[in-house]
């Protein structure tokens, strides 16, 4: 193999994987599960369905999830708890004094607000439609609710068991995610209060995946570098999350302006940035600060250039592979992310509870870390220094062209352009190049 089809071959493989569904290198296995495990069968059936966010990192905010489906026959929901439909449809085929929650072909299920009356609880319910990432908190990275639900039909599954038709089309309503379709697996027990749980009659499952291109067309943060063994700030590159003043840039405010505030009825709202050369909500500034004889201290930085949004329970993955000697860090919660053996370049950041898990408008959260320098690979020559990979809330980073990178003072800039600046330029192109198309 020349060298032209090597490149070639490795542009290909970035554009699949930038580009590819559902897969992510950091978090291979991460997914939402949806579990309705069937706690009785009869003319109706209750079941209780709960949603399970296995992502390491990706968490789900306001204005959260929202589940939704399309019913296999003519389903009624008779009673719910834990949860409501947003709408209750059209009941008036249904005869009695007691009318159904909800008969609408495709409902649309929300989580209830915090401080709900117990009565109108179930274990893991009533967060808002929050859900936190596996690694920050597993304690509130699973939602639950109950339905009692008539009207349905029988079928046969795969297996030769008969019981309640599928549902289909289903969706947790938040951007970036696919569902599958519901499948029949082994009976799982349920939670029914704090301590005690029964044995499912029966259980459905449906897998979500996210996948960041199905989300958003142009990535939403970048990074900036700087370091001390140069004066050169290297920027964000120009355009990262797209033009300013551009036809399908977001909306954004020059220094002093102030945004027309949205009304607050708990949808997403549409972002106002400050207006910037790279046009990113978020941007991440990776500092080397300070060399020690045996250590080495960095300094992060993100900064919120969302005027109206505030990003709750954010956090920061970073792939470095100094980071398995990362030794003392200040301001910031930390676990390393150990997907592959023993691999340990990976890990998450995020903010310490009550101090700055909540990244306001148009301000910042920073940290700063010493690393023991590992002699067998140390070096801050080559972008040795700085980061491979970052990602906030979920969201790749865009980072700048290698070329780019800060000097050390007695290295002079190279004219000639190398096969993989080149390659690694043109991976974060590909995004543009296909909006332009």
């Amino acid at each position: 193999m020349n060298v032209d089809q090597l490149i070639l071959f490795v542009f290909v493989c970035c554009l699949s994987s930038r580009f590819a569904d559902a897969y992510d290198p950091v978090d291979p296995n991460g997914n939402i599960i949806i579990n309705w495990d069937f706690q009785s069968i009869e003319n109706v059936y209750t079941v209780m369905v709960s949603v399970h966010n296995h992502q390491l990192y990706r968490h789900i905010e306001q204005p959260g999830w929202r589940l939704s489906w399309r019913w296999a026959g003519n389903e009624i929901i008779w009673g719910m708890t834990g949860a409501e439909a947003t709408e209750q449809g059209n009941c008036h085929r249904i005869r009695g004094a007691t009318r159904p929650h909800c008969c609408e072909k495709q409902p649309v299920i929300v989580d209830l607000p915090p401080g709900t009356p117990y009565n109108n609880q179930v274990s893991s319910c009533c967060r808002g439609g929050v859900l936190s990432s596996l690694t920050q908190n597993n304690r509130t990275s699973t939602a639950a609710f109950q339905m009692v639900v008539g009207g349905f039909r029988r079928a046969t599954y795969h297996d030769g068991d008969r019981g309640p038709a599928l549902p289909s089309r289903f969706g947790v309503g938040v951007p970036g995610y696919s569902c599958s379709n519901a499948t029949k697996v082994n009976a799982t027990r349920s939670p029914i209060g704090r301590h005690r749980h029964v044995q499912s009659l029966l259980t459905w499952q449906v897998t979500c995946t996210y996948s960041q291109f199905m989300e958003a067309a142009s990535p939403t943060c970048c990074v900036s570098l700087s370091s001390f063994y140069n004066s050169t700030i290297v920027p964000c590159p120009r355009c990262s999350c797209g033009c300013p003043r551009s036809p399908t840039a977001p909306q954004c405010i020059s220094e002093g302006e102030k945004p027309e505030l949205p009304a607050g009825d708990g949808e997403a709202v549409a972002p106002v940035f400050r207006c910037t050369d790279h046009m990113c909500p978020v941007r991440v500034h990776w500092h080397v600060k300070i060399s020690y004889r045996e250590y080495w201290r960095v300094k992060v930085t993100i900064t919120n250039y969302n005027q109206v949004k505030n990003y709750s329970d954010w956090n920061l993955v970073v792939q470095h592979p100094n980071l398995r000697s990362l030794t003392q860090l200040f301001s910031f919660n930390y676990q390393p992310l150990i997907e592959y053996g023993t691999l340990n370049d990976t890990g998450m950041f995020w903010g310490i509870q009550y101090y700055n898990e909540m990244m306001l408008q148009d301000g910042n959260v920073q940290t700063e870390m010493i690393l023991k320098k590992d002699k067998s690979d140390f070096t801050f020559s080559g972008g040795w220094a700085f980061p491979r990979r970052v990602y906030f809330d979920g969201h790749e980073c865009v980072m700048p062209p290698p070329d780019q990178y800060p000097l050390l003072p007695n290295g002079g800039p190279d004219s000639r352009v190398s096969a993989a600046q080149l390659i690694a330029s043109s991976c974060l192109l590909l995004p543009f190049i296909f909006l332009i198309m």
